[in-house]
């Protein structure tokens, strides 16, 4: 059966200047599609990160995270200097980061290629170097983009097996997802979903993921179209079935490799950011308690599902007997950056101690018909980052229950101005 765990959603607009940023740090990843993740140098833009948790799935696993020493996402970033040969999953190389391992592409596809059924392949930057290999395989029944990373860890237990488990089904829709400790002392995750949450093209992205009991993973992604986006569908489904994902993410042959990649240079923190708060990964269930006690007790409202996430992310559904209401939150610190931003137009408004507060009225993101999602986006003067959104459905990509959200966006600036949230990031 499969197994369900944490997820990694988050407010679209986070997501989007969250890609921004991880671009101008030098790697970054796409999370136009996965708009529900949550957020000095590779470590913040790890922070910061919103998952695409995904492009694992569409945007979700995206599982959207970054490891440690190499950016981490659902889809896999191209090799550095990569010369556009062939149409493969993934955005264009980016400039690679100074400890990035340079592990010859020719190595990693000459691993991918022995741990996978004969066909033929088209291997992008087949000269060029980096920690991951992007391709596009063929055995006769239809092109299909296939992708494999390298990576560290992070810091934390908790972080580490957030990218082995599998993402909550109201962040990220999937056929089937498994979770399990391998021989060895690893943990592997394989899933079966969209590159699209909301199914508008019917590409599939199956993805499996292994991580060592050292502390390394080893990400592939593969789909039933020659690119991850923009290609016609080509099969019905991706090339290589769960077991074969995992025999490919546990090959023998990416030990060596692995071993290659450096361990990353500590990043100081930029003058000014607040240096006591904890990282994400570190205070997961505190963000769902913290958010359960904010809201003010009302009459018949029910909290009927709940959920957290290691990155600063947690959720409760309400249920006031007028429909289901999904009510998310999602705390980064050290986000000073986005103040000229997103907090710089004439929609923004000031509390009184200055923290910046934005609050919008918009359409759902996720397909659910008739969804509506308002929001409270704020950013205090530390630097510390809260948002929480609530939409009229208990899930995004399933049909409004009701017509509007069960909280006004008032009621949603209040929780977002706790200080509650300041005392909860400091643990």
């Amino acid at each position: 059966m499969p197994q369900h765990g944490e997820h990694d959603p988050t407010n679209g607009r986070f997501e989007e200047e969250l890609g921004a940023v991880l671009r101008r740090t030098g790697e970054g990843f796409a999370l136009d599609d996965r708009r529900e993740l949550v957020n000095g140098g590779l470590v913040r833009g790890r922070r910061r990160l919103v998952r695409r948790r995904v492009a694992a799935v569409g945007g979700a696993l995206a599982l959207a995270v970054i490891g440690v020493g190499g950016v981490y996402g659902g889809s896999l970033l191209g090799p550095a200097g990569g010369a556009e040969q062939v149409s493969v999953a993934g955005p264009k190389p980016l400039p690679r980061q100074p400890d990035a391992a340079q592990i010859p592409v020719a190595d990693l596809a000459a691993v991918l290629k022995a741990a996978t059924p004969a066909g033929e392949w088209q291997i992008d930057n087949p000269d060029g170097t980096g920690q991951s290999v992007l391709g596009v395989y063929d055995d006769g029944k239809g092109k299909a983009a296939v992708s494999v990373g390298l990576y560290r860890a992070g810091k934390t237990e908790e972080s580490s097996l957030g990218q082995v488990t599998c993402p909550d089904e109201k962040a990220v829709p999937f056929d089937d997802c498994t979770s399990e400790r391998i021989p060895g002392g690893g943990r592997l995750m394989v899933i079966q979903g969209y590159e699209y949450p909301d199914k508008r093209v019917e590409t599939k992205n199956w993805r499996a993921v292994l991580l060592t009991a050292d502390g390394f993973l080893v990400d592939a992604s593969e789909y039933n179209a020659p690119s991850e986006k923009g290609s016609a569908i080509s099969r019905e489904n991706p090339p290589f079935d769960p077991a074969q994902l995992k025999a490919l993410v546990t090959a023998e042959g990416w030990r060596p490799l692995l071993k290659q990649i450096p361990v990353p240079k500590p990043v100081k923190s930029a003058p000014g950011a607040s240096s006591g708060a904890t990282a994400p990964e570190d205070r997961g269930p505190d963000v769902v308690e913290t958010l359960r006690s904010l809201l003010s007790p009302r009459p018949g409202m029910k909290i009927v599902d709940k959920g957290v996430d290691g990155s600063g992310y947690g959720y409760v559904v309400l249920d006031d007997g007028k429909g289901r209401s999904l009510l998310q939150v999602n705390v980064q610190p050290q986000m000073d950056d986005m103040r000229l931003q997103h907090f710089s137009g004439g929609d923004v408004t000031f509390a009184a101690d200055g923290t910046r507060v934005k609050l919008t009225k918009q359409v759902g993101e996720k397909g659910g018909s008739g969804v509506v999602w308002w929001s409270a986006d704020t950013l205090a003067e530390d630097g510390l980052r809260v948002v929480v959104s609530c939409f009229n459905t208990g899930d995004q990509h399933k049909a409004a229950t009701r017509e509007e959200p069960a909280l006004t966006t008032q009621q949603l600036k209040d929780i977002a101005l706790s200080p509650r949230w300041r005392e909860s990031s400091a643990r």
